[in-house]
């Protein structure tokens, strides 16, 4: 397959995960917290786009691994950056379990359990993406201000992760850890998307040589 073809598989699978992530946690999820047992009850529909939102972002998480992979397979931390994004999207897959357990509970604190699970388990899932990001920085010939923020989101990811189990009152930083790991998040992985949709793939002879060595 053209690499120019990957790239934009690449670039329209990332935007797939944007918007089907955002639908699921902040229309569907951040409902389910403010009310638990009423949403689960007489939103089940909506809950249940949910649950499918995020099975989309697994699936296109997968996609997105195997198109890079599939570019910049000559590069020597091409494959294990590779294993990082798809180990989190299986951590992901496991966390997602917990989401259709709420359908039968009973009580709001139940509700808020298994959602409180489903969210450490992923917490968990992205600090492997934050190591697939670092390494997507190095390995991406994208240009180096999007290969910043993207090691810069992969970083934070991974520190965000670290506070949350050793940081006792972490809830009292919570919000800055988010601003910390959203903005070069953002600024770094829709960059990087609109770059594998504009130019990404369009490799010169230069390109290669480098990734080789």
């Amino acid at each position: 397959m053209k690499l120019r073809t990957l790239s934009i598989i690449a670039g329209i699978s990332y935007w797939v995960i944007f918007f089907a992530a955002i639908f699921a946690n902040f229309f569907v999820l951040e409902s389910i917290m403010e009310s638990p047992l009423e949403m689960i009850e007489q939103n089940r529909f909506m809950v249940g786009l949910g649950v499918m939102a995020f099975m989309i972002t697994v699936l296109f998480d997968v996609v997105v691994a195997w198109a890079l992979y599939e570019m910049y397979k000559e590069h020597h931390l091409s494959r294990l950056s590779t294993y990082f994004r798809i180990v989190h999207a299986i951590i992901m897959g496991v966390a997602l379990a917990a989401l259709p357990l709420t359908f039968s509970a009973s009580s709001d604190g139940e509700v808020l359990r298994l959602v409180d699970i489903f969210n450490t388990v992923w917490l968990i899932g992205l600090f492997f993406f934050g190591f697939h990001l670092i390494l997507l920085g190095k390995i991406a010939e994208a240009p180096k201000i999007i290969a910043i923020f993207l090691v810069i989101a992969g970083v934070m990811y991974m520190a965000d992760t670290t506070a949350h189990f050793l940081m006792p009152n972490y809830d009292v930083y919570g919000s800055l850890f988010l601003a910390f790991v959203a903005i070069p998040s953002i600024l770094g992985e829709m960059s990087f998307a609109v770059w594998l949709l504009l130019k990404g793939g369009k490799r010169s002879p230069e390109n290669i040589g480098a990734m080789i060595q």
